[in-house]
């Protein structure tokens, strides 16, 4: 089991919950924050600082956004696992269910 970030992160990109992290496995797409599945410890400390509520345990996520599971994981496929953010830094490519939504204002 691992934490999910969902759609309130798209366009938003906050960063609090990267701050918070204490292993380093939220990577910052075009778009929005991603979770490493491999390398999330299941810890929680991302999930209060949210400004926007996007982060849930994989079990919790709404069914709206169900889709986020599978999109934190796809997102790192041909990542592998690099063993943290900060060796990445931003990345310019998001899941492409992400990259296909229209623009995100803050009242979404």
């Amino acid at each position: 089991m691992t934490y999910v970030i969902a759609e309130p992160c798209v366009d938003v990109l906050d960063r609090a919950c990267v701050e918070e992290c204490p292993v380093d496995c939220i990577y910052e797409g075009a778009r929005m924050l991603y979770i490493h599945p491999d390398e999330c410890v299941d810890c929680g400390a991302c999930e209060p600082v949210c400004p926007v509520e996007a982060i849930f345990y994989e079990d919790d996520v709404p069914s709206e956004w169900a889709d986020y599971t599978r999109a934190n994981v796809d997102f790192f496929d041909d990542l592998g696992s690099p063993g943290g953010a900060s060796k990445t830094g931003k990345l310019s490519k998001d899941d492409p269910m992400v990259a296909a939504l229209p623009p995100m204002g803050e009242d979404h």
